[in-house]
């Protein structure tokens, strides 16, 4: 055989090695002998831990692969430092809600292999979202990372509020891919190709017809409802809520990091020359979902509830960015999702140490004089309330800044001021947690001692949020470098 026909399988080293590693994992939980509970219990616990180390080398492998552009599969999977850095964002937030899922599927006799082969499978499919440079292969990676998702969405069999959740989230999400799938064929039949290189050359010289802007259109409604943004986020609060704790927390981030980018990436590398045709749509999206994010997040008495609606607002705040569509705006939103990552992990760490006489409480009254009796876990939620409602020194402020700026560079001033007045309504939402926290009357005391995998992670969170003001430059630089490359690239 021709060696030129081979292709050059570097740029996927990641992907290949994931799905080989999936393989053996499925492989060793189904044939487990299962000659007692006992030895049941020790194999998945295995596998969880293999899944984690799965993801780690996984992100290890990311880092050796080359940050210049290189493309592979013909052309339809493409590598630089942006999928670089978004895929490592995901395997570490995917890798973080693992740690911290044990306690609770063990609590709940819900620690079967199947959860970890899940979530790395999930994650096989977003380092494809990624890193595609075709309709086909997004949609590809889009599929695979959504079954997965369903599954787990509805891991916890025996409850309704699960089986519920996974419902929902599979019918909203079967519309959200048809929307998707409808648009690329519109977009496929009136240019005759799928290719984001050949569609990029194509809108750079010619008009785009209507059929196109309507494919368009169909496309950023699919990937609004991944991200969920208003005016499709109607699935979220009550997944959130009916999903298993651990769950709730991975759909958080690692998904939701992998929508951002994909998002980023279609936008800016196929339909780049297109930005007139759908700034407009990105704005009011970003707008709704901030309002949105601001003001229905108020009244909630569940603390998964609030957390979604925090995250539709985050959202919003990410896309301000995308609005902007520039190298600045990218690298904003980058910093912004990074900080976001140990944000939300952090604050769901702390959600699962919620815990009384071995049941789960999810009220956020149930926090109520947490200050007396366990300061350390509510100084930790503070720091992380603050830190998502912007307030400085801490590194959720530092995220928003640099939107904004992006924001008023790019001459966005009113979406600019929105932004600075919806956090601003944000933040009673978030100082309503700490005021119950720490000046309510005491009520009965969480479970004792926290495992752990739940100290060392709110303990890493907390840190990094708390002194990221010291060394901020790393992650800017690498920020900006990945912005460098999807814009130029």
């Amino acid at each position: 055989m021709d060696s030129s026909m081979i292709p050059n399988l570097a740029p996927a080293t990641p992907e290949i090695f994931m799905a080989i590693a999936i393989m053996g994992l499925l492989m060793l939980g189904v044939f487990q002998r299962a000659d007692s509970n006992e030895l049941t219990i020790k194999v998945n616990s295995q596998i969880w831990l293999l899944s984690i180390v799965t993801l780690v080398l996984a992100a290890l492998l990311v880092t050796t692969v080359s940050g210049d552009r290189m493309l592979t599969f013909g052309q339809l999977f493409v590598t630089d430092s942006f999928a670089v850095y978004a895929k490592i964002l995901v395997l570490m937030a995917a890798a973080l809600t693992l740690v911290i899922s044990k306690p609770f599927l063990e609590m709940h006799e819900m620690a079967r292999f199947e959860y970890g082969v899940l979530i790395v499978f999930a994650c096989l499919g977003m380092m494809m979202m990624i890193s595609a440079n075709d309709l086909m292969t997004l949609y590809v990676g889009l599929e695979m990372q959504s079954l997965s998702l369903y599954v787990i969405a509805a891991f916890r069999r025996d409850e309704q509020r699960s089986t519920e959740a996974g419902l929902k989230y599979f019918v909203l999400g079967a519309i959200a891919s048809g929307m998707l799938l409808y648009g690329s064929s519109l977009v496929y039949g009136f240019t005759g190709t799928t290719s984001f290189d050949g569609l990029a050359a194509g809108f750079a010289d010619n008009v785009p017809s209507i059929g196109v802007v309507v494919g368009l259109v169909f496309i950023i409604a699919g990937l609004a409802f991944k991200v969920s943004a208003v005016p499709f986020h109607m699935w979220t609060p009550d997944v959130y809520e009916g999903a298993p704790t651990p769950v709730t927390a991975f759909f958080a981030v690692a998904p939701k990091i992998a929508a951002i980018m994909l998002f980023l990436r279609v936008m800016t590398e196929p339909f780049g020359a297109l930005a007139d045709q759908w700034q407009q749509i990105i704005i009011f999206i970003s707008v709704a979902s901030m309002v949105l994010g601001a003001l229905a997040a108020i009244n909630q008495t569940s603390i998964k509830r609030l957390m979604a609606y925090s995250s539709i607002g985050h959202v919003g705040y990410a896309l301000i960015g995308l609005a902007v569509a520039d190298e600045t705006g990218i690298r904003g939103i980058l910093i912004y999702m990074a900080i976001y990552l140990f944000m939300n992990v952090g604050t769901f760490a702390c959600i699962l140490c919620m815990r009384r006489g071995e049941r789960m409480v999810e009220q956020i009254s149930d926090l109520a004089g947490l200050s007396k009796s366990n300061p350390m876990l509510a100084t930790a939620i503070t720091i992380m309330m603050f830190s998502m409602a912007g307030i400085p020194p801490l590194a959720g402020f530092f995220g928003k800044y640099f939107i904004f700026v992006a924001a008023i560079d790019g001459g966005l001033y009113g979406l600019a001021v929105i932004g600075v007045l919806t956090s601003v309504i944000g933040a009673f939402y978030y100082l309503r947690v700490v005021k119950v926290c720490w000046f309510d009357d005491p009520v009965d005391t969480f479970d004792r001692p926290i495992p752990v995998s739940l100290r060392v992670v709110i303990a890493g969170s907390s840190l990094l949020v708390v002194l990221f003001i010291l060394y901020p430059s790393p992650l800017i630089d690498s920020a900006a470098y990945a912005a460098s490359a999807l814009i130029g690239g």
